[in-house]
């Protein structure tokens, strides 16, 4: 039993790493340095329709950690690889497939980070012998967990808003265990110096044009914003810049050289990995827009895709569909403009059916169609 800082923050670092993190850290528990960011950011309304990250109870615990555990004096930050991959071309045949984000192509990370993250608890209780008072958080909770990953020295956060840890990319989750223990520090004492010069190839590369500037995302051009967070119809005006992609996006991450330079990843966290299949990398879109309710529980099963919803996950098939421009999509859009009981869905349906050209679809849907929102969708693909 100890309680010497430094040996307790080796431990910690051991068993983390042999809990299946890729990287950790550790940093003090105080006020963020970052924080004053967010709050303009929030002021100029780049959250969208995300409010809850401005309610009071998510603001305080991003402003100062200590707000979420009585007597915490460490976080202890992890990070967990998943798998960067592409899927093989020769694995797409058939249809028009979607593109899922990387990230989301397994098992959801959430409840795996958090059992870790408390069996790292657990161990640290026996090492100095107490009960440790701690609280896992893993990317729901109020925490601006960048800030702190750079306080712990796993990395910078780079242009793309996102945490780049040198030798390793951005390809990463990332938890934290706010903890009652002192422990040593092991990030630097002033800000992580920016490593990305002079390079803007993230700005530039968005398809939606999202970046504001270096570290400044408006969530509401934001492609994985608008397919996962974004509960309304998509702007018709962002949709086919949104290509085939039905969950998420990697752009910023693909075209980053700090990733290029990364060694290649074999399928990232075992665990995570293990639900990632064909159609949940490359899902088929005519399948997954004919997909029933129960279907579609199965579909997203234990996977971050749930997060979506089903209304949302539908959406984003139909836009991807009128992207695809594959006219033997159009039984399905037809199908689904005059059948689906989402207004939201039967939209979006009408708009891929514009892009494909399937006016007399578009024609005879329209009389029997009450919803406005719906009626406005036909009228303006017609048009």
């Amino acid at each position: 039993m100890t309680a010497d800082p430094a040996a307790l923050t080796a431990a910690v670092l051991e068993e983390a790493r042999a809990l299946g993190f890729h990287r950790v850290g550790v940093a003090r528990a105080e006020p963020s340095r970052r924080y004053r960011a967010f709050e303009e950011w929030l002021g100029r309304g780049m959250h969208g329709d995300m409010s809850y990250l401005a309610t009071p109870e998510h603001r305080v615990g991003r402003a100062d950690v200590r707000a979420l555990l009585a007597g915490a004096r460490s976080a202890v930050v992890v990070a967990l690889a998943y798998d960067a991959g592409v899927v093989p071309a020769a694995r797409l045949a058939g249809g028009p497939r979607g593109e899922v984000a990387r990230y989301a192509r397994g098992r959801d990370y959430h409840a795996l980070m958090k059992w870790r993250l408390r069996d790292l608890a657990d161990r640290l209780s026996e090492r100095v012998g107490r009960p440790v008072a701690a609280r896992p958080c893993v990317d729901t909770a109020p925490v601006l967990e960048r800030d702190l990953a750079e306080r712990a020295g796993l990395g910078f956060i780079g242009k793309n808003a996102l945490l780049i840890a040198p030798g390793a990319g951005s390809y990463l989750l990332l938890g934290e265990l706010l903890l009652d223990v002192e422990l040593a520090p092991t990030g630097p004492e002033g800000e992580a110096p920016a490593r990305c010069g002079t390079c803007r190839a993230c700005l530039e590369a968005c398809p939606t044009g999202a970046f504001v500037g270096p570290h400044v995302l408006d969530a509401r051009r934001c492609i994985s914003y608008l397919t996962i967070e974004h509960r309304g119809a998509i702007p018709r005006e962002l949709r086919e810049a949104i290509g085939t992609r039905v969950f998420g996006c990697d752009v910023c991450q693909e075209v980053c050289p700090f990733n290029a330079a990364a060694p290649a990843r074999t399928g990232g966290d075992a665990e995570i990995a293990a639900l990632a299949d064909l159609e949940r990398s490359a899902p088929d879109l005519v399948r997954l827009l004919s997909m029933g309710p129960a279907r579609w529980r199965r579909f997203v099963g234990k996977t971050p895709l749930r997060r979506a919803g089903r209304d949302g996950l539908l959406r984003n098939a139909c836009v991807a569909l009128g992207n695809a421009g594959d006219r033997s999509a159009i039984p399905t859009l037809t199908a689904a403009l005059t059948g689906d009981r989402s207004p939201l869905v039967r939209g979006h349906a009408a708009w891929a059916l514009g892009r494909l050209g399937a006016r007399t679809a578009l024609e005879s849907a329209l009389p029997a169609e009450r919803d406005p929102s719906v009626r406005e969708e036909i009228e303006a693909a017609l048009a």
